[in-house]
């Protein structure tokens, strides 16, 4: 970085400024610990080419819904996994202005960069190649998507490093079990893929906010609490996200119970954030805030699991009368 401790100023602008210095040498030792336990891995080797035939455009035929060999639930995860990928652009804006394009914070941003833009490469090959989705509204939905771009805001570095921690996260754990839920074994082996490399940003960017805690410890506090509380995913912006999130939820692909079993609090715990001795006041203050986040987090993650059960055995009963009905006496 260019910064320099004469030239740090003061106030909350001039502790951001003081720890993207002083967090260099911790970003310098992360991505030698990432560049020696990643693996490189090629896009076109997770796609089954043989599938694919020619569309119409060079005398093939168009995508018909028969094409496509997903059910609905896991179709409308693998397209918003890839929308979300999509916005890598936007993402790279993000990190790139809060954290800094010099030295050891500008190799990680353009390797994490680089990193990223397999996925969404190796995803829209996949679903174009198997028929999985309609192309055409893949694409348009695409640049729909790319056109409003992500902004998450007047986000502080600390604020960003604390928000992708759990955001990775939470990306590894809807591949994963979006893989699952296709129910097939190539979709399955990319997106576990994926999801590794989704958890080693995971492990880069934690590392780096529990190196933040013990330099500035209310600080880190306040913008981990923060991000907790306000967290959503990137993909927040895109067409029907709410309506497709729900669907996502109910199938158990991504959930609050997930979010708050499998994101947040491993986590939390890993930072030991309630076993802290050393917040003043206003970390005190946060970190109530975040308890108290978290316990009403959990008490909603629970009311959903409960009526989600409640709507499966309906499901499941109902399902069990018509086959009765339909059997012959």
């Amino acid at each position: 970085m260019t910064v320099t401790g004469s030239r740090i100023p003061s106030g909350p602008e001039g502790v951001q400024t003081r720890l993207l210095f002083e967090l260099e040498p911790v970003v310098e030792e992360n991505l030698e610990r990432h560049l020696k336990v990643t693996k490189d891995w090629m896009p076109h080797d997770y796609v089954p080419w043989s599938k694919g035939r020619d569309f119409a455009f060079l005398g093939g035929e168009d995508w018909v819904p028969e094409d496509s060999p997903l059910d609905p639930v896991a179709k409308t995860a693998m397209v918003v996994n890839l929308l979300t990928e999509d916005n890598l652009p936007s993402y790279h804006r993000e990190i790139a202005t809060r954290f800094s394009r010099d030295g050891a914070w500008g190799e990680w941003v353009g390797r994490w960069t680089a990193e990223e833009g397999r996925h969404g490469i190796a995803l829209r090959d996949y679903l174009v190649v198997t028929r999985g989705v309609d192309p055409v509204k893949l694409e348009q939905l695409r640049m729909e998507h790319m056109t409003a771009g992500y902004d998450s805001g007047d986000k502080t570095a600390l604020q960003a490093v604390a928000y992708v921690s759990f955001q990775e996260l939470a990306t590894r754990v809807s591949h994963r079990n979006t893989g699952a839920a296709t129910g097939c074994p190539v979709a399955e082996q990319l997106l576990q893929r994926i999801s590794l490399d989704e958890n080693l940003h995971m492990i880069f960017y934690r590392n780096l906010v529990a190196a933040a805690f013990d330099r500035a410890p209310d600080e880190t506090m306040a913008a981990i609490r923060d991000e907790v509380v306000g967290f959503q995913m990137p993909g927040v912006g895109m067409s029907d996200f709410t309506r497709n999130s729900v669907t996502i939820a109910k199938a158990g692909i991504y959930d609050l119970r997930l979010h708050h079993d499998a994101v947040v609090q491993p986590i939390l715990k890993f930072w030991k954030v309630f076993e802290r001795t050393d917040l003043g006041p206003a970390g005190e203050q946060a970190r109530e805030d975040l308890a108290q986040f978290m316990a009403g987090l959990d008490a909603q993650a629970e009311r959903f699991v409960e009526q989600r059960d409640r709507m499966r055995a309906r499901e499941a009963a109902r399902a069990e009368r018509t086959a009765g009905a339909s059997s012959p006496a």
